[in-house]
């Protein structure tokens, strides 16, 4: 590289990730296939369009990665090309999220989506969101007691609010959505049901979290996380007399976004092959392993694991026990000096401050990428527990 500079802090980029163990939820490695495919010439084409309708001449090749893609997307969640649509032109969650609003949601009109401070994401209504300027959000959350969703509260809000969309999916909630519940409720008022399958799509496509789309009318999905691509999204429509992907399409492009990212839509293909393969399906099954051993011995360590464990990827850990143990911010910051890299994160019925919150979040598909397996999930916690007590 020319650039020295740059090239000097990518590498210091690359040795400092080789140096720690990295429990940020959200993040992962991808393959060097797939960091192939972002990193080629890909980069250098104008596709304003779709497939047979483009604005650019000279996009033949660009149709078939982009189509390839599509086939793939439906593939490898087992979906019929004739009941099911997919967009694979979002450049990430939160454009593929307000997409969806824009298609279906009239302005002012109201999103249920999971209040933030329960786990929830930015872009299901947030009031500092575009979501939550352009649309009202209707926040529901989980019980006090249990610490998963309430869905008497879901109910009673459904009848009193009659949403326009209803979103199932967080950024920080560890366990399995019934999205069947979900499609009652959405049918009892006719809203339209959206899941946001961000965190667990890789979970879903290795068999080990149940599907969303026998319920679900849109499916929206970042494309790295569990799913081990790059950074970009896609959404999913389901196909009939209401005509959700032409509403899509069109609110993707011209709607809110010009032309796509080719070298991103190629990395996701590559990285949807991946996920096809059986391999793929054994990280998996190892992810949530892990997840499930490293909560269980925090929890022995003397932790709180919020909701009492995981069915994902992801654990809620409360830190600050009633003010027995340590702040978030605090956690993370000791965590990191140590070498391990978390996130601070508020917890349901949190009474500190988003800023310095009472939990952190782990994830465990990153570290499970890296060929971590149960014993070292234990070794982890351990490490863990001394940090956060010295």
């Amino acid at each position: 590289m020319k650039d020295k500079q740059i090239e000097k802090l990518i590498k210091k980029e690359k040795e400092h990730s080789k140096k720690v163990i990295n429990l940020i939820a959200s993040e992962n490695y991808v393959s060097a296939d797939v960091l192939m495919a972002l990193g080629s010439v890909l980069t250098n084409k104008y596709a304003e369009g779709y497939p047979g309708a483009r604005y650019y001449g000279g996009n033949e090749v660009i149709d078939e990665i982009e189509n390839l893609c599509k086939k793939r997307a439906l593939e490898v969640f087992k979906l019929d090309s004739k009941s099911w649509a997919v967009n694979v032109q979002p450049l990430s969650g939160s454009p593929a999220n307000v997409a969806v609003y824009l298609a279906l949601v009239p302005i002012g009109g109201n999103i249920m989506g999971m209040t933030l401070a329960h786990g929830g994401h930015l872009t299901h209504g947030h009031k500092v969101s575009i979501t939550g300027k352009v649309w009202k959000q209707i926040p529901y959350g989980v019980s006090r007691e249990t610490e998963m969703l309430d869905f008497k509260e879901l109910e009673a809000l459904v009848k009193i609010d009659k949403p326009n969309i209803i979103v199932a999916g967080f950024t920080a909630y560890p366990r399995i959505i019934d999205f069947k519940k979900f499609r009652d409720l959405a049918d009892s008022v006719g809203a339209y049901l959206m899941v946001d399958m961000s965190h667990v799509a890789g979970l879903v496509a290795g068999g080990v979290y149940p599907s969303p789309f026998e319920y679900a009318d849109i499916v929206t999905t970042t494309t790295h996380k569990t799913l081990r691509g790059p950074r970009s999204a896609m959404i999913f429509s389901k196909m009939d007399e209401r005509g959700l992907p032409a509403k899509i399409d069109k609110a993707v492009f011209p709607g809110i976004q010009g032309g796509p990212h080719i070298n991103q839509i190629a990395a996701i293909a590559v990285a949807l092959k991946e996920a096809g393969t059986a391999e793929f399906k054994k990280y998996a099954r190892q992810v949530v392993k892990n997840a499930n051993v490293l909560a269980m011995e925090l929890a022995m360590l003397g932790w709180r694991i919020v909701s009492g464990g995981t069915d994902t990827h992801l654990i809620l850990v409360d830190t600050w026990k009633d003010g027995t143990g340590i702040g978030g911010k605090e956690a993370s910051e000791k965590l990191e000096n140590a070498g391990i890299i978390v996130n601070k994160n508020t917890i349901p019925f949190d009474k500190r401050t988003p800023v310095d919150p009472s939990g952190i979040r782990i994830g465990t598909a990153g570290e499970t990428t890296r060929g971590k397996k149960e014993k070292d999930m234990i070794k982890i916690a351990h490490k863990i527990d001394f940090v956060l007590r010295t």
